[in-house]
């Protein structure tokens, strides 16, 4: 979609219809701007809706341009079709392994790719009409459909498809987002290949796919297209797959995805993509082995670009570079008068990152804080995150390594989830809680969990970390059995377990021979 002309999707059926009506209506007319704005944002992602919305809510006078989609990745290529192709793809695994729970399905069974992707542009569309146009109108934000550039630092030319429109604002936030890139494979331009931007308008699925990059998108398309029935090479430069992550959960990701069909050809070198008659070739070196393969189709997993081109930021004053705006930890840029929020100057290139940024902005940009009171600070985010792979990991926090590195004694506590009775009994044992401990207190500074839910699991320590609270207070909360979350009590009750001490037990078996003498 990002290539494509602005305002256009692909196939351009009954959904994507509904769609393009709500995120950007062909016949909308921008309004004529009235005087200086409080605030005008720049792009119409995450960060761009969260900003207009609550500045509009809390009375002040809110601009919104948007060259392209309202919604922006997370409604139109990013986390709304992934998780709707994520859950089909579930739901053809589940049914083909439902021997295991007494269901026997007859041969001859019918799988419709094509009918899984039209019930994810169905849904996509449906979950449109919030960020729509029309509903941000009637929230009370101007929405102007079209290029912004800054013209000095206080002046924004929008160029629509109504006629050039001069804003004037007080502050401004560049919410411009991020789009995928490529790794200088050579021969990949001249192939062609899909990212996360096209890989959604696919109406037919390829027999064949080879991914490029084991991180969280390659790795959750790659178990995707493997369940739909696709051959998948999964190609990574490093050892193993999802790089950044605690090495026992991306192993058992790693596990299940070979148990799904996947080819993974880590430590890949020399790769080299050329095309053939029937399709494309990939030759890559893993583990000193020469491999040749012919795909249909390939798709890039790799690295995102700042949206930092076209938009002006020269004449407004505002430092930038190649990893996107720079700001400092109030997210003001180098101009006082201008903002940034979400994948333009983020590294947690995540929609709830957007999100939280977009508040920062708002308490920042437009409020006053007088007598040395706080700005608001990234420095202060809990940031959890989560690969949507079967099963799910989730973090938030610290790594041991990371704590080691700060010079932080650790405490490191594991429970398995082939341990927790709901897990057992939902077939989804593989996995496990782990939580980091500052030695000599119950401070939790890191947790990961690899389930079936690990991302709705997480939260529980992201809640404990940001209100200053400890493993005691895991430990002390009543959790209803038989859930898989209970896997959070169980490992902080190892590490209350590993604190009790010998002189406790000793202290305490006197007194129950004591009482037993009364």
């Amino acid at each position: 979609m990002a290539d494509a002309e602005p305002g256009t999707v692909s196939p351009m059926d009954e959904y994507n219809r509904a769609l393009v009506e709500n995120v950007h209506p062909s016949n909308w007319v921008n309004p004529q701007p009235d005087g200086r704005y409080n605030i005008v944002v720049i792009g119409a992602g995450t960060a761009g809706l969260i900003t207009a919305v609550i500045a509009a809510g809390v009375g002040a006078r809110v601009a919104l341009i948007e060259r392209h989609l309202m919604g922006g990745d997370c409604l139109n290529v990013g986390c709304v079709p992934s998780k709707g192709v994520i859950r089909a793809a579930r739901a053809w695994s589940d049914l083909r392994n439902a021997g295991e729970f007494g269901l026997h399905i007859p041969p001859g069974v019918k799988y419709d790719f094509g009918a899984a992707m039209a019930r994810m542009r169905k849904l996509r569309a449906r979950i449109s009409q919030n960020d729509s146009v029309h509903r941000y109108t009637k929230l009370g934000v101007d929405v102007y459909i079209g290029s912004g550039r800054f013209t000095g630092p206080d002046t924004i030319q929008v160029e629509g498809p109504s006629g050039n429109r001069k804003l004037i604002f007080s502050k401004a936030a560049i919410c411009t987002g991020a789009r995928a890139s490529a790794p200088p494979t050579p021969g990949l331009q001249e192939a062609g290949y899909l990212t996360n931007e096209t890989v959604f308008s696919l109406t037919e699925l390829p027999q064949r796919v080879g991914v490029i990059g084991a991180g969280p998108i390659g790795c959750e398309l790659a178990q995707s297209f493997a369940r739909f029935g696709s051959q998948v090479y999964l190609i990574e430069a490093l050892h193993g797959i999802m790089p950044a992550e605690d090495r026992d959960a991306a192993e058992i990701v790693e596990r299940r995805l070979r148990c799904d069909g996947v080819k993974l050809l880590c430590c890949g070198k020399d790769l080299k993509v050329g095309r053939k008659d029937r399709g494309k070739r990939l030759t890559v070196d893993s583990h000193g082995q020469l491999y040749d393969v012919t795909v249909d189709e390939i798709l890039v997993g790799v690295g995102r670009t700042a949206n930092v081109e076209g938009i002006g930021m020269e004449a407004a004053g505002v430092d930038y570079d190649k990893n996107g705006v720079k700001v400092d930890a109030r997210l003001q840029t180098t101009n006082p008068r201008i903002y940034a929020a979400g994948d333009v100057c983020s590294r947690y290139k995540f929609t709830h990152a957007a999100d939280a940024m977009a508040q920062i902005v708002i308490q920042n940009a437009l409020f006053p804080h007088p007598f040395g009171m706080a700005y608001a600070s990234v420095d202060s985010l809990i940031m959890p995150w989560c690969t949507f792979t079967e099963p799910e990991v989730a973090h938030v926090g610290m790594y041991e390594k990371d704590a080691k590195a700060r010079g932080i004694e650790v405490e490191t506590y594991t429970y398995k989830l082939d341990e927790v009775d709901r897990a057992i009994l939902d077939g989804e044992d593989e996995g496990f809680a782990r939580v980091h401990i500052q030695k000599g207190t119950d401070k939790i500074l890191g947790a990961t969990i690899v389930a079936a839910h690990a991302g709705d699991m997480i939260s529980e320590f992201s809640v404990v970390m940001k209100a200053g609270a400890g493993a005691k207070t895991i430990a002390g909360t009543i959790h209803p059995y038989p859930t898989q979350a209970e896997v959070n009590k169980k490992v902080v009750n190892l590490w209350r377990k590993a604190h009790f001490s010998d002189r406790q037990k000793t202290i305490l078996k006197k007194w129950f021979s004591w009482t037993r003498k009364g």
